[in-house]
Parts: C-alpha cells; structure tokens; sequence
C-alpha cells in the first residue's frame, strides 16, 4: 500500500474509534431509556433515534450542515467560541459516522436492556440500592455483551461512511478523506485500478472482522 492510502485507512480507523468513544455515553443512555421508560413521548424518542438508519445518508448529511454549517447557529458559536469551524474537518467526519450508526448502537442496546430479568433489578432496589447504582451493578454488567456488539456495529457503520460524511466534512485529501471517499475519488483516475481493490479488500475485511465480533458477542449474549 502507499503512503496515502495508509493514511487513508488510518483516519479511517481513528474516525471509527472516535465514534465508539463520543457514542458509547448517550448510547447507553438512550437505550435504557427507550428499555425502560414509560411514557407517551418513547415512541417519538425512538423514531427521531432511529431515523437516520432509514434516512438517505446525503439528507442526513444536508440536515448536520444546516445544523453545524459555518452559516449555522451552533456553528457560528463555535466559531465565536474556539475560532474554528466543525464543517468540513476530521470532527465532522466523527460526528457523520456518529450519527449514522446510532441506531445500530441504540436497538443492540435496548434489546439487551430488555432482556435483563427486571426482578433482580426490583430485588437490589428493595435492599436499599438506588436507581443508579442498580443499573450499574445490575442492568449494566447484565447487558453489557449487547453494549459492547452495538459498538462493535457502530465502528464498522463508521468504516463504511460515505454519503453525510462527504455532504458535511467534504472529501478532503489528508483531513476529511477515509476508504469509500477514497474509493470513490480513484474510480474517476485512470490507472488506479490496483489502488482501489486494495482499499475494497480492507474494507470488506475490516468489516467483516466487525460483523463476525458482534455476531460472536450476540450468540453470548443468547446463550448467558
């Protein structure tokens, strides 16, 4: 491989894992809420949650420009605030992915959450524990093969980005350029061939090693 193109699969994997950082938190959160909430508005909490999973990803990516664009509220605070700008740099690539593969993130969670046996939950409140210490050392450790294969899914939705990351961080060569927009740009230059089947088998096979993991940590969570 060149140099560029293992700078290409590096930023690649550095957005993925930035993904599972800045998602593991309100993942978990999210998906505990809509696993054991009651209320009238879970059913709107989910659908907003899951839209991106059905959303085309360019109108994903038009709708974060709007939001976080240089011409946008959030972005013209951010500006105020630190004098850059998040369209169009590697954060935009992290919040793209991030996006996207929320859902994915979400449901592994909240079927895990569903699943966990809520008696012992009522058993550990009923010795005194309260309701954050119960999900921490109840629901939590109980569910936590579910958390850990909808990161697993999360990364490799992230690996595979390319419609809002390309509408929102642009396909800039060393900055905002990951696999498939590298993909893409050699398809349109002549004498590239080499380059793109060696970036579509790391591809295929880091997703695949992603996929096999959280099928693994599926079969687990099954069978505990």
């Amino acid at each position: 491989m060149s140099a560029e193109e293992r700078a290409v699969v590096g930023l690649a994997l550095q957005v993925a894992l930035w993904v599972v950082v800045v998602s593991i938190g309100p993942g978990i959160g999210v998906g505990w809420a809509l696993a054991r909430w009651s209320s009238r508005w879970k059913l709107l909490l989910q659908g907003i949650v899951m839209l991106p999973l059905v959303l085309p990803p360019i109108v994903t990516g038009y709708l974060l420009l709007r939001l976080l664009g240089r011409s946008s509220l959030l972005g013209q605070a951010f500006h105020a605030v630190t004098g850059g700008h998040i369209a169009y740099t590697s954060g935009a690539c992290v919040i793209a992915a991030a996006v996207v593969g929320f859902p994915l993130l979400v449901e592994s969670v909240r079927l895990s959450m569903l699943s966990v046996d809520r008696r012992l939950e009522l058993v550990s409140r009923s010795l005194g524990r309260g309701r954050l210490s119960t999900f921490c050392r109840i629901t939590l450790p109980l569910s936590w093969p579910g958390v850990v294969s909808g990161l697993v899914l999360a990364f490799a939705r992230a690996l595979g980005e390319f419609g809002a990351t390309m509408i929102l961080a642009g396909n800039i060569e060393g900055e905002t350029r990951q696999i498939p927009l590298a993909v893409y740009t050699l398809l349109n230059r002549p004498g590239s061939e080499a380059a793109v089947v060696r970036l579509t088998a790391v591809s295929v096979g880091l997703s695949l090693v992603a996929l096999v993991g959280a099928a693994f940590l599926a079969g687990r969570r099954r069978r505990a």
